[in-house]
């Protein structure tokens, strides 16, 4: 079982199906704000962009999960990509992750409905039980981020990664249940509304 080729569309963000068709606006997204050099997470330098976009296809083969291109509406560029990864349909479950957006579309309502739409999907349209975030112990920023959308933290996993630069990372898990879901939903509508 795997998750479908569906494009997400809510009034501000458009998250499509990631294709090398996108590539050429994921390098500007990636180049905005330098993301390749932020040592707390994991974004592809350009130059390594097909392995990225060749990575996410093979994923989505595995039955790993859906990577999506994010598309701001007002402008139509890239602000960046997320992912459906390390699903298990099975057990209702999957997680959000492999997030990045431009410099110039954070802080902005491009994340907050991203999350809404694949939110919505996960728990409306596939029934999980739970979706989870992981994040780098040091990237308060991400953890701030995470909390903001009504996700709970779980805990942290020590050791648990090691990253391009070797350096052996602590991640934080969270999760959001179907159980939280509906309050969920209505407070990242309200925020979005009230933005």
């Amino acid at each position: 079982m795997n998750f479908e080729r569906v494009t997400l569309e809510g009034r501000h963000v458009r998250l499509e199906p990631l294709t090398r068709e996108h590539g050429e606006g994921l390098a500007e997204a990636i180049e905005d704000g330098e993301l390749w050099k932020l040592f707390f997470t994991i974004v592809p330098p350009v130059e390594r962009l097909d392995e990225f976009l060749g990575d996410a296809e093979a994923d989505w083969e595995r039955g790993d999960g859906l990577a999506f291109a994010t598309i701001d509406k007002a402008s139509g560029r890239v602000a960046g990509s997320t992912r459906f990864m390390r699903a298990s349909l099975p057990d209702r479950r999957v997680e959000i992750g492999f997030t990045f957006l431009g410099k110039s579309f954070q802080r902005s309502r491009v994340n907050t409905e991203a999350k809404l739409l694949m939110l919505t999907h996960a728990f409306e349209n596939h029934g999980l039980n739970r979706v989870e975030f992981l994040t780098d112990y040091l990237n308060q920023t991400s953890r701030n981020a995470i909390l903001r959308l009504g996700a709970k933290q779980e805990g942290i996993l020590r050791s648990h990664k090691v990253m391009p630069d070797g350096r052996v990372r602590d991640s934080v898990i969270f999760s959001i249940t179907n159980y939280d879901w509906p309050g969920v939903k209505l407070h990242l509508q309200y925020k979005l509304g009230a933005n």
